[in-house]
């Protein structure tokens, strides 16, 4: 019973590590290949030191005003 239960504790941690990568590795093209929002942005999660636009890093977005601001725009940023 103890091997049937560490078994599926592994599948489980596997599975949800397997659904985030593909996601990061989306977001990082998007956000460096796509946008290119490090052009702009510092990040250094996704490497970019760009110095036109807010430090993302520093600034700290909550995932409400991202959304807000790659969908509308914020000032010279257009929206994507």
């Amino acid at each position: 019973m103890k091997k049937i239960l560490l078994i599926l504790i592994c599948l489980i941690i596997s599975s949800s590590l397997a659904f985030a990568d593909p996601k990061m590795a989306l977001g990082l093209e998007v956000y460096n290949n796509k946008a290119m929002c490090g052009t702009c942005h510092v990040l250094q999660s996704a490497e970019s030191e760009g110095n036109i636009g807010p430090n993302l890093d520093q600034l700290k977005p909550s995932i409400d005003q991202i959304i807000y601001a790659v969908t509308n725009g914020i000032g010279v940023m257009q929206a994507w």
